[in-house]
């Protein structure tokens, strides 16, 4: 997701996005949510137990962009525009 790093999810949309992909996950395995398979069983059949979902990956990403912005330069815009909304929380 392109510019996810910046932005601020709410929790209820954190659910929907995982809601979501679940959803992508069981079409193709042919479990409907009538069938009351666990969510884990579906990651299992459909090979990505192991990896990460789409929030951990906005969370590194996140991460990453944060750290980016540690090491700017101090006049560069995104930097002080980090710094000015800190102030405010």
């Amino acid at each position: 997701m392109y510019g996810a790093e910046v932005l601020q999810i709410p929790t209820r949309e954190i659910n929907k996005i995982l809601s979501t992909a679940m959803d992508v996950l069981r079409r193709p395995a042919r479990k409907s949510r009538m069938e009351r398979i666990k969510n884990e069983h579906i990651k299992e059949i459909m090979g990505v137990k192991e990896k990460p979902d789409i929030v951990d990956i906005i969370e590194r990403e996140r991460l990453q962009w944060y750290g980016h912005v540690k090491r700017m330069q101090e006049e560069r815009l995104p930097k002080l525009t980090f710094k000015n909304l800190a102030s405010y929380m």
